[in-house]
């Protein structure tokens, strides 16, 4: 080997991550996948939600530039793999004005409920575009003629932005039936036949309603969920009761302190544990991970806190295993705090069942600690127990390993990947290949909208992964057996 392929054999960064430490930057693809599955427009450790649009207005631009049809795919994706809403409704917005018959096509895979349609209302008109063209009426008239009772009663709430009325004002959409006709007429304030309409006409007699026997009527006669009932009363505890036999299982999810404060945990107990462990209904649910920490944190009864220990192992129940010897390194620096700890923490324990104990799960800030993990002891008690704090050394664990000579066939490592000390990741997964296993695979789970990352896209044995759902698992999985990457996968997709 000559002194000039030594000197420039390994990929120099050509970045600065937002500690001003070396990184690099990955394809534009990754990036806009990365933005789809991460980028919730929330302020985090490193920036704020103005930046964090603005950024994600020239990522969107620069994908729909280069390759609409990627951008359409990845945004299906994102929406219906990766539970996202805010950035697929705003690249479905973008691709509106770029490629209307994509727009169209994806439009109904997108806007899958009314709040999805009134966040894309609200991000066309912040865009200048009014109420859109032609294309994007066409979509809402199809769109409203799906319109329930359900949806008229949950999301006709007025002095809130958009709601349904405002939009069927604009769209003007044909009835299909008399019902909907009635309905249209209703959520118009229009005089309308309310026997054609019994859920509406058992919510307004629960308006009226005068004692807890007769609202408990109305609620059980009209099958009134949770969100129409507290919409138009406050409930008492009885009430409360009545709704809970009612609620799907997320709302079931998102209530319980509220259920807690009434006093309806108790003497429920068994039949929310049930709920909450029914492997079928948490499938349906699509429920990510953190909605159970955060559920955890709030509630104290121990058999509901046993419940959510259990619904955390059942979502991850039906992964498939990761093959090889795998280690799993989760970043508990600083800039991890909150959300990105909590969601990384389940993630990785879930990830270390599935390697069957073969391997190891270290945690590292700018020292490596053995997390000590129990493949029986439930995941949501393990990652609770994980604490953030201190610098960034993404190289640390690698180095350890080096040290050790620990031969592992995975490395997977969730980060947000803002480095801030010692030795880079990718020189030390470097000189890992090259001191201990030349056929490493490394997987990168960036659970964070930050655009600089460590390790170059010429690498062709590195995978990065993004996003919060339990979907990411399953690409480890996958990808250990030989499947396709992210980016990948997204390209070959067919729309049905």
């Amino acid at each position: 080997m000559s002194k000039a392929t030594k000197i420039f054999a390994t990929i120099l960064p050509t970045f600065r991550n937002r500690e001003s430490f070396p990184a690099y930057e990955r394809t534009l693809e990754e990036q806009y996948v990365q933005t789809l599955m991460t980028n919730t427009l929330a302020n985090t450790f490193y920036a704020d939600q103005t930046q964090l649009l603005m950024e994600a207005n020239e990522i969107h631009d620069q994908m729909l530039k280069k390759d609409p049809n990627f951008a359409a795919k990845a945004i299906v994706y994102a929406r219906n793999e990766g539970y996202m809403r805010i950035q697929p409704i705003y690249g479905l917005a973008k691709l509106s004005s770029v490629r209307p018959e994509l727009f169209a096509e994806i439009f109904s895979k997108v806007i899958r409920i009314p709040s999805d349609l009134f966040d894309f209302m609200t991000i066309l008109e912040s865009m200048g575009r009014g109420q859109g063209g032609r294309a994007i009426k066409r979509a809402v008239k199809l769109f409203l003629r799906e319109v329930s009772e359900y949806w008229a009663m949950k999301y006709n709430g007025r002095g809130r932005g958009f709601n349904l009325a405002d939009v069927i004002s604009t769209a003007h959409p044909i009835a299909k039936d008399p019902t909907q006709e009635a309905l249209f007429r209703y959520l118009l304030n229009k005089e309308a036949d309310l026997s054609l309409i019994l859920q509406i006409q058992a919510m307004e007699k629960l308006k009226s309603a005068e004692t807890d026997s007769e609202r408990i009527h109305w609620i059980t006669a009209g099958k009134l969920t949770y969100e129409v009932v507290t919409g138009v009363i406050q409930p008492s505890k009885a009430v409360w009761e009545a709704i809970l036999y009612q609620m799907p299982t997320f709302a079931l999810l998102r209530h319980l302190n509220a259920l807690d404060r009434a006093g309806v945990l108790e003497g429920n107990q068994d039949y929310i544990a049930a709920r909450l462990t029914d492997q079928i209904a948490l499938q349906k649910a699509k429920i990510l991970p953190f909605r159970f920490v955060n559920a955890f944190h709030h509630v104290n009864a121990p058999v509901i806190k046993d419940a959510l220990r259990e619904a955390v192992d059942i979502t991850f129940r039906n992964v498939p295993a990761v093959e090889g010897k795998t280690a799993i390194f989760l970043d508990i620096s600083g800039s991890m705090q909150g959300d990105l700890l909590e969601i990384g923490s389940v993630f990785a324990y879930a990830l270390y069942k599935k390697t069957r104990g073969h391997g190891l799960f270290w945690l590292f800030n700018t020292e490596v600690i053995d997390a000590k993990p129990s493949l029986y002891d439930s995941i949501l008690t393990q990652a609770s127990q994980i604490k953030a704090g201190g610098g960034t050394d993404t190289g640390a664990p690698i180095k350890e390993l080096i040290a050790r000579k620990r031969k592992v066939d995975n490395i997977i490592i969730i980060t947000d990947e803002q480095q801030n000390s010692g030795s880079h990741f990718y020189s030390e997964l470097a000189r890992y290949r090259k001191a201990v296993n030349r056929e490493v695979i490394a997987f990168i789970i960036d659970i964070a909208p930050y655009r600089s990352v460590m390790v170059p896209p010429q690498d062709p044995n590195t995978y990065y992964i993004y996003g919060w759902s339990d979907t990411i698992l399953q690409y480890i999985a996958n990808m250990t057996q030989g499947y396709a990457g992210m980016v990948d996968s997204i390209k070959a997709t067919e729309f049905d």
